[in-house]
């Protein structure tokens, strides 16, 4: 194994914080996204190439492990090496480090393509690409290995239909807006996870009634797999399914399915480890016997991404 490779360095903004007071998820996802880009330049994949060749490394499976809570004004440092390397693909694996503390704050394992910017079509990757990754060859370390989550093969695309036979929640609609959109006018890969992240207070009241703005309580993600399964558009309409797989002393497990909410196509699945968090004391504590007995009620089985 080679050290990893410094493609990132920036910090904590004001506006990256959620409700929860630490930095939500769709900014680690921003930023593992921006760290993938200074990795391609790095391969010779970098904004001259794009704007010869119209194609741009996208990412189309993301498996992220929050493994500290980043707090407003943190610097912050994204590390990176190659897992794999063939013509279909590349496996990106990443480590976002506290700067000041050296601890780790994320692990990312990136699995990403080489697509025209706007068709996203395919596009086999260069050969003198893969040569180039042969210095930056790694492994996935123990601590950055999936935990909670089992990374089997991605499912057969779901439809909206299924979604709604299974009883999972309408936990999001709208439009795509402006500035949820990359420079293609495509849905960006962060926005993906931000639809997510909007959506759990909905999901919460749906099934517990409760509202997390008036609870001591908050949540924290500990683990997600997102497959992102087609392009979106900047004037498309979505419609996000989420539910309940399942649920134990400390933590539970979420699925979502990302919908066309014209088309009914599924265009992303996601799934995630979560534990309840105590607002005050930063900790993750037990989920009262009560709720856990209402969010067992509601478990779907099988909702994999």
């Amino acid at each position: 194994m080679t050290p990893l490779l410094e493609v990132y360095r920036n910090s904590v903004q004001s506006w990256e914080i959620d409700m929860m007071g630490h930095m939500n998820v769709k900014f680690y996802v921003e930023k593992s996204v921006a760290a993938l880009a200074m990795l391609g330049q790095h391969l010779g994949l970098g904004p001259r190439f794009a704007r010869e060749s119209g194609a741009c490394l996208v990412p189309t499976e993301h498996h992220v492990r929050f493994l500290r809570e980043q707090r407003p004004g943190a610097p912050l440092v994204i590390n990176a090496g190659i897992v794999e390397a063939t013509r279909e693909r590349l496996v990106v694996y990443q480590e976002m480090v506290n700067a000041a503390s050296g601890d780790l704050a994320a692990s990312f394992i990136v699995t990403v393509a080489l697509q025209d910017g706007v068709s996203r079509e395919s596009r086999p990757i260069p050969e003198h690409v893969l040569e180039q990754t042969q210095p930056l060859r790694t492994e996935v370390p123990a601590h950055g290995a999936p935990r909670g989550l089992e990374m089997a093969p991605p499912r057969s695309e779901p439809t909206l239909d299924e979604a709604v036979d299974k009883g999972m929640l309408s936990t999001w609609k709208g439009p795509v807006l402006p500035r949820m959109c990359d420079h293609h006018g495509r849905l960006a890969t962060e926005a993906h996870m931000g639809i997510v992240s909007d959506a759990i207070p909905n999901l919460l009241v749906h099934l517990t009634a409760e509202d997390r703005s008036e609870s001591p309580l908050g949540g924290a993600a500990l683990e997600y797999r997102f497959v992102y399964r087609r392009p979106v558009s900047g004037d498309d309409l979505l419609e996000l399914r989420s539910g309940i797989k399942a649920v134990s002393t400390k933590t539970y497990q979420f699925g979502h399915w990302l919908f066309n909410g014209a088309t009914g196509e599924c265009v992303a699945t996601a799934e995630a480890v979560a534990v309840l968090l105590d607002l005050d004391a930063r900790k993750a504590v037990v989920i009262p016997e009560a709720s856990r007995a209402v969010l067992e009620r509601h478990v779907i089985p099988g909702l994999s991404a």
